[in-house]
């Protein structure tokens, strides 16, 4: 087994060290982490390339395990047989929790109302992701928290960047979403259609 200590690593540094140790064709893997935000991170790039992962927690921090098994479920899920041929992937990357500069109170409405309207892009939109002040629209009492629910519930990728997260200290109050790291945002990013940024 490869063993890698990523304590006191900032994001996205453990995910990219633990997709040096994959791309090595490690089979089995223990990733050392000091942080909620990376042991997510880790285990989500892990599970996503094909791996068993289980978590020992430690006064260390946690040690990520992860066993090889077959086929990529990330590459599977990404796929255009899974996406449809017609289907665009659209991916909205909401920056703040206000739409415009001005008045930030017409600013919060105009985001609200933004989100509560993205469902009329239908099967084209792909992916919410949220960094910076964005991820406290997904923090519990955020006002379009139901609307990105809704959306997710839809089928649509919600991503919420845990290193900003974790620097409002909001990890525990995050409602929707997963934690991610910005290799997955890049990522998927890159092989969206197209992006709009807020």
């Amino acid at each position: 087994m490869k063993e890698l200590d990523c304590r006191g690593l900032a994001c996205p540094s453990p995910v990219l060290k633990t997709k040096e140790l994959v791309d090595s064709d490690a089979h089995e893997i223990a990733v050392l982490v000091d942080n909620e935000a990376a042991k997510e991170n880790v285990s989500r790039f892990l599970t996503n390339q094909g791996f068993d992962v289980t978590i020992e927690a430690g006064s260390g921090g946690f040690m990520v395990i992860a066993v090889k098994q077959g086929e990529c479920e990330t590459c599977r899920v990404m796929s255009d047989a899974e996406l449809g041929a017609e289907a665009k992937k659209i991916t909205v990357m909401v920056t703040t929790d206000r739409m415009g500069f001005g008045d930030d109170g017409l600013g919060l409405k105009l985001m609200v109302n933004f989100l509560a309207t993205l469902k009329e892009m239908g099967k084209d939109l792909w992916c919410l992701i949220f960094v910076n002040n964005g991820v406290k629209l997904t923090i519990e009492g955020a006002e379009p928290l139901p609307s990105i629910q809704e959306l997710e519930r839809s089928g649509v990728r919600v991503m919420v960047c845990g290193t900003c997260l974790t620097y409002f200290n909001l990890l525990d109050k995050k409602q929707t979403g997963e934690t991610t790291n910005m290799l997955d945002i890049v990522t998927s990013l890159q092989i969206s259609d197209k992006v709009i940024n807020l």
